[in-house]
């Protein structure tokens, strides 16, 4: 299993560079990806958020019968119709907060063998997608909410970090 970056972490800030080699370390990087998301309880995880700096996200909603690995991913169209639910992320551990995002989207990818494709998605997986594919480019969904509501939100994430740094030094 991999280590998740939390928020603090500078790698969660950093604009991700195209994969340019699609190589058997790419692959190993995919596969401990979802080993290290569904350890964690995630359905998507970006590969800044394990300290990798490159362009690549995988998702997987079980209910839904979804795994798929996005390499080089460029939203290409997003719709007008907005969604607002809850979102929570690996990085920010036990936090949630409303964000608001267009409810489908069509991305362009490559797989781990460097095979283009293009997908539409609505509902949690679009919502999935735009999450993830935000971590490429240094954003936090924290990063849409209100000024008030992120402060809020960093504040919130500080203290819990804190109690459970004592609690593991204690206990």
């Amino acid at each position: 299993m991999l280590d998740i970056h939390k928020l603090g972490d500078e790698v969660l800030r950093e604009k991700c560079t195209e994969v340019i080699e699609f190589d058997n370390s790419l692959k190993m990087l995919e596969e401990a990806m979802y080993e290290t998301m569904a350890q964690a309880g995630g359905v998507g995880l970006a590969a800044p958020q394990v300290g990798v700096t490159k362009r690549l996200f995988v998702i997987e909603i079980p209910r839904e019968g979804i795994k798929k690995t996005f390499v080089n991913p460029q939203i290409i169209e997003t719709s007008v119709e907005t969604h607002k639910a809850l979102e929570g992320c690996l990085s920010l551990p036990g936090l949630e907060h409303e964000v608001e995002r267009p409810q489908r989207v069509t991305v362009f990818a490559q797989d781990t063998d460097g095979k283009p494709f293009t997908l539409s998605a609505d509902g949690l997986f679009a919502r999935a997608i735009q999450h993830e594919n935000d971590h490429l480019n240094g954003v936090l969904y924290i990063d849409h909410l209100d000024e008030q509501e992120r402060l809020h939100m960093e504040r919130l994430f500080k203290k819990r970090e804190q109690a459970r740094r004592k609690a593991k030094r204690h206990g």
